[in-house]
């Protein structure tokens, strides 16, 4: 497999690229628009055909450039959560639905709680968590039919069900961590380690009083439309 970890500075997103060797057919999970030109270069430098522009959520912080992609290089699939209704899309996913790129499977799993549409992809013992789980914390649930609740619940049963070793790469790091690992989480997460229980996490979430993102009036319509202006 070949797997590249991106990193957009501005927002402090990551995104992933993934490909099969042999096939050279690849994904690349929460692409960022202002990024589709590093994208393209890498793709091209490794020989790589883009399938797959995957979304982990709609999200509010930066513009998705998964539609740029489509109209760039053809025959993109742009991917996003059923739940997200985003019409442009080429795929509306399912929780348990799996995606191709050669003989790597991309199996989606539907983690909501820090908006309705959040969905962490697997690939063998990797987990792209989106922002459902982030190193050391998890995503914020007071807008985009956010519920603390239901976040605890998508975690435990569909993240920290995992094996301690499983690999954790996340949405969004701010301060250069690129990668933990489930029996981390478990264990250290301020948020949710040590066996916090829902009621001790539903408290700690309604309490962080955060403002709200500076791109979300763009962001959020943009991601509606795949990235790509009305």
């Amino acid at each position: 497999m070949i797997f590249r970890q991106l990193f957009d500075q501005d927002t402090g997103t990551y995104t992933y690229l993934i490909a099969d060797e042999k096939t050279k057919e690849a994904a690349l999970i929460d692409s960022v628009r202002e990024r589709i030109d590093r994208d393209v270069k890498v793709l091209e430098g490794l020989g790589l055909k883009l399938k797959y522009a995957i979304e982990t959520h709609v999200h509010a912080d930066h513009v998705t450039g998964a539609g740029s992609m489509r109209q760039l290089l053809g025959d993109v699939k742009v991917v996003v959560n059923a739940a997200s209704e985003v019409k442009c899309a080429d795929v509306l996913i399912n929780d348990g639905d799996v995606l191709k790129v050669g003989d790597i499977e991309i199996k989606a799993l539907y983690t909501p709680g820090h908006t309705n549409t959040c969905t962490s992809y697997q690939v063998g013992d990797m987990l792209f968590t989106g922002d459902t789980l982030l190193i050391g914390a998890c995503g914020r649930t007071d807008f985009q039919s956010g519920d603390p609740a239901q976040l605890y619940d998508s975690i435990h049963s569909k993240l920290f069900s995992q094996p301690d070793s499983t690999k954790v790469y996340p949405g969004h790091d701010y301060i250069g961590l690129t990668m933990s690992t489930i029996g981390e989480e478990k264990a250290n997460n301020p948020r949710l380690g040590n066996n916090k229980s829902k009621e001790e996490f539903v408290a700690i979430m309604n309490g962080l009083n955060l403002d709200m993102p500076k791109r979300i009036k763009e962001s959020v319509p943009g991601n509606m439309k795949c990235g790509l202006a009305a």
